[in-house]
């Protein structure tokens, strides 16, 4: 976990979860929705430190990792957070297979999937229309 980041923006200040078992990638997203204007809530490795972390932080959006602990469970992460927590949810995934795609598309409809490595201006404009959706 990392310590939050504080940004002086005129707007409110919005905060993320980014849920990914790897570090480094973790790092790098948290870069990237920093320079979206993001503070970023902490890093969480795992479903259950997401979980716990959400319902401390209330981010205002949470950025997922699909495959965690070498299985799928962030879909299901994923799911729970948006319909417990009402955050919305972008996934971001090395996995592209159709089981996977589908998998999300049921369980978390309309949630943006971006495939890895992730483009920080794909992942600015899946945040965009995620706040448009849910202003």
């Amino acid at each position: 976990m990392t310590q939050r980041k504080t940004h002086n923006l005129s707007s409110p200040s919005r905060r993320v979860l980014i849920v990914e078992d790897e570090f480094m990638i973790a790092l790098e997203l948290e870069d990237v929705m920093a320079e979206l204007g993001f503070d970023v809530a902490d890093l969480a490795p795992s479903p259950h430190d997401a979980f716990v972390l959400a319902m401390a932080h209330q981010p205002d959006i949470v950025v997922m990792d699909v495959c965690l602990s070498g299985g799928r469970e962030g879909i299901e992460a994923g799911r729970w957070l948006r319909e417990v927590c009402r955050v919305p949810v972008v996934f971001v995934t090395g996995c592209n297979d159709n089981d996977t795609l589908d998998r999300i598309n049921e369980q978390v409809p309309g949630a943006p999937v971006l495939p890895k490595p992730v483009h920080p201006p794909r992942l600015a404009e899946a945040v965009a229309s995620l706040a448009r959706a849910h202003a």
